[in-house]
């Protein structure tokens, strides 16, 4: 009985010493990034909301709507475009007029990538997702 149970323990003791000792797969991970409105919500509200006002509605006659803008979700890469060089000159947005001046906006990557995916996602809008990449391959183009 005895040989029964230290032989049992040795056989133990060996598992859990080749457990210790055998290397573990491990996986590369990759790092993503992740647009989160809730930060666009921020930079909208320290960068857009002057302008745009906090319901999205714009300023009659001076500054378009991207509540349920027609304009906006037409196009993700002209909205991109927009944030990052601003625009001039005459545009129709929901069937209404307007000729203002938009700055370009200093802005990384993935700040453009959240505002955009927090404006997509309020008000109407069609809830497309801006990625940071889609961002990046628009940089430099106008």
């Amino acid at each position: 009985m005895k040989k029964i149970i230290l032989g049992v323990a040795a056989l133990a003791l060996t598992i859990g010493l080749y457990s210790f000792t055998t290397p573990v797969k491990t996986e590369k991970v990759t790092k993503v990034a992740i647009q989160n409105p809730d930060k666009g919500k921020e930079v909208f509200a320290k960068t857009c909301i002057a302008c745009h006002q906090a319901n999205g509605q714009g300023v009659p006659n001076a500054f378009p709507p991207l509540a349920k803008s027609d304009y906006l979700n037409k196009d993700a890469n002209r909205a991109i475009k927009t944030v990052l060089n601003g625009l001039s000159g005459p545009i129709t947005v929901n069937g209404k007029k307007f000729n203002a001046m938009m700055t370009p906006q200093a802005l990384s990557d993935q700040q453009v990538a959240d505002v955009l995916t927090y404006v997509y996602s309020s008000w109407g809008n069609n809830g497309t997702k801006v990625t940071p990449a889609m961002v990046k391959a628009q940089r430099g183009k106008k």
